[in-house]
């Protein structure tokens, strides 16, 4: 294949991520885990460490390191908030992981609800989307679940059909960290519009494939994680102005009462909090504009079509081996995240990802904490699937790799 401009300007952004280098049983390491986290650049790295070695010190006090932490922490929630589209940085607080902010929330949002309110998930859902709203089951509250179609999408009537007047939450997926589907969240506003629920946004694993504008979506919670995006594992939380403020959160006396501090407990993770801020303004320089929001839309835009062409070469390559099941919608002209699921014929997913790792190929395999798709699929027993990701420092050369030790396993 003859490298195009943009190949080429991706082949060359592998340099700046230095985990690259390594090698494996004389193998270069092929990054494809990054639906499970991405690596690094060196951005990010300089940002944490420039903290440490200049900066570090505990918030809101009258000598210079902690007035930096201060600025620092706040001109990563602007950064943050520019990244999910809206300027009011007060819509965004910090946490340790998304599923910890999840569990927090949900604590926040039981103390709105009573018996015999409804509460929506979906059987597509990472476990982080879904089990802190199972937990509301033990006050009384219904916890319903959407159906999954066997193409790995949800039934979009079924949707429709689920939610009614006691419906108080609707908690639904961007995209399926397991199968790569991007559900159909416009439609989820849309219908709990009409009830007058709540609309709650994870965004965990969209956020790193496509550009997301919390003011044209309009959710009221939207949940990422720093660390699918070329940054450190910090959780992200953006809620709809106003909305936090009137939730009664687990804090301590001490803690601030204001939105975005009201539901961040105890010290916060600085220095990652400055990697997220670098992380961004990473993906801020592979576009192009006057302003921040400009150039991070460019920067994914660009970051999604490179992806998207490897995701659907090695997609299109593993479905043409006979010994091997692919899941998922195929590729065409809906959104799709880059992230390929699939199974082989007489071996477990495990010996599959275990063949390709003494290659240097990094996959994953079993469920990733989707179980409950991957446990409708019947796939469960079976250890669940392999799967693999595109990221922005993949290159056409490793999926040919890929596809190569593929033919060998799958015979």
């Amino acid at each position: 294949m003859v490298p195009t401009a943009e190949t080429q300007y991706f082949q060359d952004r592998r340099r700046d991520f230095p985990s690259l280098t390594r090698l494996h049983n004389g193998h270069p390491l092929v990054f494809f885990d990054g639906p499970a986290g991405t690596q690094v650049p060196f951005r990010v790295i300089n940002a944490m460490t420039g903290y440490y070695v200049s900066h570090n010190a505990n918030t809101h006090g009258q000598f210079v390191t902690t007035r930096e932490t201060d600025r620092e922490i706040d001109e990563a929630r602007r950064t943050v908030a520019a990244f999910l589209g809206t300027k009011d940085w007060h819509t965004i607080s910090f946490g340790a992981n998304m599923t910890t902010l999840a569990y927090a929330l949900s604590k926040a949002i039981g103390r709105a609800l009573k018996e015999g309110d409804h509460v929506l998930i979906t059987q597509l859902d990472h476990e982080a989307n879904r089990g802190p709203w199972l937990s509301l089951a033990e006050k009384g509250i219904i916890v319903d679940e959407v159906i999954m179609k066997a193409d790995g999408t949800l039934d979009e009537e079924d949707l429709e059909k689920r939610i009614g007047k006691k419906t108080r939450l609707v908690a639904l997926g961007m995209a399926s960290n397991a199968l790569g589907t991007v559900n159909d969240f416009q439609l989820a506003r849309k219908l709990t519009r009409k009830v007058g629920a709540w609309l709650l946004l994870d965004a965990v694993h969209y956020a790193p494939h496509f550009p997301v504008d919390v003011r044209k979506i309009d959710p009221d919670f939207l949940l990422c994680s720093a660390y699918k995006f070329y940054g450190p594992h910090v959780g992200i939380l953006y809620t709809r102005p106003g909305l936090l403020k009137k939730l009664q959160t687990d804090r301590l006396r001490t803690q601030e009462p204001d939105p975005p501090f009201r539901i961040e407990t105890g010290t916060l993770n600085h220095a990652a909090i400055a990697g997220v801020k670098a992380a961004i303004e990473y993906i801020a320089a592979l576009g192009a504009g006057q302003e921040l929001r400009d150039k991070i839309v460019k920067g994914m835009n660009r970051i999604a079509a490179h992806e998207r062409r490897l995701a659907e070469d090695l997609y299109n390559g593993v479905k043409e081996r006979p010994q091997v099941q692919v899941y998922g919608v195929p590729f065409g002209s809906d959104p799709r995240a880059p992230t390929v699921a699939f199974t082989v014929k007489g071996k477990t997913a495990e010996q599959v990802c275990a063949a390709l790792g003494k290659k240097g190929i990094c996959a994953w395999d079993g469920h990733f904490y989707a179980i409950r798709p991957i446990e409708v699929l019947g796939l469960l027993k079976q250890g669940g699937v392999t799967r693999v990701g595109m990221s922005l420092y993949n290159t056409h050369g490793e999926v040919e790799r890929f596809l190569g030790e593929l033919r060998r396993i799958a015979g």
